[in-house]
């Protein structure tokens, strides 16, 4: 019965996964998105499978198979999830991580996981994909506070001429509000952890991605108003497309 209920709950998650993909074409094929949990998501291009953050099952992932890059931003638990990391299949995975994730992950993936990590404002190119790690951080930036610069990143993937930016915890960062060619964004908004929607509005509009997905909008007083966010945004005069997903 437990191993029934299991194979429907993958049945279920591979469905809810399909009806929230979204497919872009890119020089050197098709990019697809799909949103999963929280501050979570993977993607495929050009044969490979991007993990981001796993986070909330491993079950969540069963329509993933096996990934070929795992992006981790941080260290705190809904970006490193541990639990779900050992339950997924890493076997021919490269994660890319902070120093500070590769740090806690040796301890606890087996031996032989291959491990890749970036400082801000690193680079590597893994299988055509070119991956810059970015600043994320709360400001200002004064000891004590949630997310220190330095110590995770967020990321800009690019794949086949397409910049896909994924924010990690941060504020309205400079560093965020002066990229340049951004296709898609996936930008959090959960304050007191990240930024309030007005703050990411106003980063989206200066920055200006083709489109952008508001995600990791979770906070302690429930969750963001992400249909005031996409409204700011349209708002702006930028022609912006804002894709409103279920992340909960």
């Amino acid at each position: 019965m437990r191993q029934l209920l299991y194979v429907m709950l993958i049945l279920l998650t591979a469905i809810n996964t399909r009806a929230q993909s979204d497919t872009f074409t890119t020089a050197k094929g098709l990019l697809v998105v799909n949103p999963v949990y929280h501050g979570s998501l993977w993607m495929k291009w050009n044969t490979l499978t991007i993990a981001v953050d796993p986070y909330g099952g491993a079950e969540r992932y069963a329509a993933m198979g096996k990934p070929d890059i795992v992006l981790i931003t941080d260290i705190h638990g809904d970006h490193m999830d541990s639990s779900t990391l050992v339950n997924l299949d890493l076997s021919k995975a490269t994660l890319v991580v902070p120093q500070a994730v590769q740090e806690k992950l040796v301890k606890i993936l087996p031996a032989g996981t291959k491990m890749e990590w970036l400082a801000n404002g690193g680079t590597k190119t893994l299988q055509g994909i070119h991956i810059s790690a970015l600043p994320m951080y709360n400001l200002p930036d004064t000891p004590g506070i949630r997310h220190p610069k330095g110590r995770g990143n967020g990321y800009i993937l690019e794949m086949g001429g397409k910049k896909v930016y994924i924010s990690g915890d941060t504020e309205d960062i400079p560093e965020m509000r002066t990229l340049k060619g951004i296709y898609i964004a996936f930008v959090c908004m959960n304050q007191p952890y990240t930024m309030d929607i007005k703050q990411a509005a106003s980063a989206v509009l200066e920055f200006k991605p083709a489109i952008v997905y508001p995600f990791h909008y979770r906070g302690q007083g429930g969750f963001s108003d992400v249909e005031e966010f996409a409204r700011l945004v349209k708002a702006g005069s930028q022609p912006i497309d804002v894709r409103l997903r279920k992340w909960y």
